[in-house]
């Protein structure tokens, strides 16, 4: 079974248990339903006051007054995220597959940190113990499964993926060629000790950071910066424009189009009047629908 997986896919459309375990999966992944919309909503407050303690108890000042109170809340919502995982395992019909899935394997890294902690004692190991913690912002993945515009922009990626490995390829052979450039006119005694640090700062300039802890120092190098630095702008629409398209497509592809009755085709916009191929008068489906009503 695919990763992607989704149980929305198919245990919605035929329940899988009757009784209790039924009315659970309906409720957890029914969003239809007056308790399911209710269940999705508490699960989101659920999470950002989840990514919002995690946030907080990194504060120091934050942490030495609220310290205890911010991990009760820690480990009360923890809990409730391990109930809740264990619930969708009980009421699918496949729970291996479903942990197997993206979002079971979200679930699985939003509980296991927090667990992890009591088994690392000891002051040597906070860091280790921060480093566990911040995988439980991954919870905030699964308000992803709650947004029907990501799956078109995630549509829109997959299509564009090509080009936007084409782009980048152009982007990397372009750096390489820029801080090669910028290596010889340079030298060591202006901060270039090498390629690689060239086409670091050349990445810099070209993504409009500008870090500043190296700069060309002749007037060749800083013409060549200029230059890096105006295309740097145009290149930085160039993915949007790509994944813009994308998103049109099928944002006009999802639209009902009115299929001209003389040469058959079937591009044409809803409210056109005209076929644009042949100049026939379209019959929309208003029009049909008034002269039935009328016979």
């Amino acid at each position: 079974m695919p990763d992607s997986w989704d149980p929305q896919d198919e245990e919605i459309k035929h329940m899988p248990f009757p009784g209790l375990r039924g009315r659970t999966h309906e409720i957890i992944f029914g969003a239809e339903t007056p308790m399911g919309k209710l269940f999705d909503v508490g699960l989101i407050a659920s999470i950002i006051l989840s990514v919002f303690v995690v946030c907080l108890d990194s504060v120091p000042s934050i942490n030495a007054r609220f310290g205890g109170g911010l991990l009760i809340i820690e480990w009360v919502l923890t809990i409730m995220f391990t109930l809740e995982y264990l619930v969708r395992l009980f009421c699918v019909t496949r729970p291996w597959d479903y942990a197997r899935s993206f979002y079971g394997i979200v679930d699985l890294l939003a509980i296991l940190p927090t667990y992890a902690s009591l088994f690392v004692p000891g002051a040597q190991y906070l860091l280790v113990i921060r480093v566990l913690r911040i995988l439980r912002i991954f919870r905030v993945l699964k308000l992803v499964q709650y947004m029907g515009e990501a799956q078109a922009l995630a549509r829109a990626l997959r299509a564009s993926a090509r080009k936007i490995a084409v782009f980048l390829y152009f982007v990397l052979t372009l750096v390489i060629v820029f801080g090669s450039l910028v290596y010889i006119v340079e030298g060591e005694e202006n901060g270039f000790s090498s390629i690689p640090k060239a086409i670091y700062w050349a990445i810099v300039t070209l993504t409009t950071v500008g870090y500043g802890d190296i700069s060309p120092q002749t007037g060749l190098g800083q013409a060549l910066a200029a230059i890096i630095m105006v295309m740097g702008y145009g290149i930085i629409a160039v993915p949007t424009g790509i994944v813009t398209v994308e998103m049109s497509k099928f944002a006009a592809s999802e639209q009902p189009r009115c299929v001209c009755s003389g040469c058959a085709h079937p591009d044409h916009d809803p409210d056109a009047d005209f076929c644009k191929y042949c100049g026939k008068e379209l019959e929309t489906e208003t029009a049909t629908s008034t002269e039935t009503s009328t016979d």
